[in-house]
């Protein structure tokens, strides 16, 4: 009799802690299953408005909230080279109603300790999306050009000339300073809050040139400026007189592709949904239509091969690190 008293305790105990589990568990299974129905999702851009990064990602934005049926707002989050609106992103309550872009740039800013996030751990990646169009232009007025006139101008002195991009560390940068080397030169460079900022003072004169994404496109096609060289494997459709870096003599491809992501510790439910969003969004015609005007391709991939990119850009980061002393530059701002 005191077995079977025994026995009947352990079954209730059992039974109500599965109650306690499954109260617990509920809500979360409701809450997966009303996603996004409850309110408008919040998208961290981390860049500028106006810069080529904030115009593919509105139009791939308005393309997955038709997928998901629930609009989604754009919040420009600038500075620090796209980090603080990364930062942003990682510490945002992971219930899917705050996701964003997340620059390639991430994986080199954490080993620089420029922010304070492990991207291999405290973010979830959902969808590579696009990538960008490198180049380095300058004024349609200005004495150069081809790049071999802007190397030659750089070499009769040393330090004089500058140029503009996103911030110290960022892409642009990054590949600047991997083209100095190669090319011998020693430019002065100034760094802005993002790509748009820098056109605007090329445009006005305050700097010489411009490294940056095809936000110089449409200025280059009105006659604005001069595009000397572009950095993708192979020249673009939009500007096919113009040669790439390794048509150039220089053995250098750089590329930086935008990634969509949210905090860690997402209901792998929402996960679910967000990924299939994006991944019709990419196919859209008015975001391919966005891309091909301003020359950033389509570079998609899921979520497990999304992932397995960011570890091997990682991997790749931390030896370019040390190859271009990147801490040291840092460190002189």
């Amino acid at each position: 009799m005191k077995n079977f008293r025994m026995d009947r305790r352990r079954v209730l105990i059992a039974g109500a802690a599965g109650l306690g589990a499954s109260a617990l568990t509920m809500p979360r299974l409701a809450h997966a299953a009303a996603y996004p129905s409850e309110r408008a999702i919040t998208f961290i851009c981390p860049w500028p408005a106006g810069g080529t990064a904030d115009i593919t990602m509105r139009a791939l934005c308005l393309a997955a909230g038709k997928a998901l049926g629930q609009t989604i707002i754009i919040e420009n989050r600038a500075g620090a080279s796209g980090m603080l609106g990364t930062k942003t992103l990682s510490t945002a309550k992971p219930d899917g109603y705050t996701i964003g872009q997340i620059p390639i740039s991430v994986t080199r800013f954490a080993q620089l300790r420029t922010v304070q996030l492990d991207p291999l751990k405290d973010l979830t990646y959902l969808a590579r999306v696009n990538g960008q169009t490198f180049g380095l232009a300058v004024r349609a007025d200005s004495p150069w050009k081809t790049l071999a006139d802007f190397v030659a101008a750089a070499k009769a002195k040393p330090g004089m000339l500058t140029y503009g991009s996103a911030g110290i560390g960022g892409a642009t940068h990054v590949g600047m300073e991997e083209f100095n080397l190669l090319a011998g030169i020693q430019l002065n460079h100034i760094p802005y809050k993002g790509g748009a900022p820098a056109l605007q003072d090329l445009l006005g004169g305050q700097v010489d040139a411009v490294a940056d994404s095809s936000s110089w496109a449409p200025h280059v096609k009105s006659g604005k400026l001069r595009l000397l060289v572009t950095w993708g494997e192979s020249r673009t459709k939009d500007f096919p007189s113009v040669p790439t870096l390794k048509e150039s003599g220089y053995q250098l491809v750089v590329d930086a592709p935008n990634g969509i992501g949210a905090p860690k510790g997402m209901d792998p439910a929402i996960v679910a949904k967000l990924r299939e969003a994006f991944r019709k969004a990419v196919t859209d015609a008015d975001f391919l239509a966005t891309c091909d005007r301003i020359d950033t391709p389509v570079m998609y991939l899921d979520q497990p091969d999304y992932e397995k990119y960011i570890a091997a850009t990682y991997r790749k980061d931390t030896q370019l690190i040390e190859r271009l002393k990147l801490r040291e530059l840092l460190a002189k701002g």
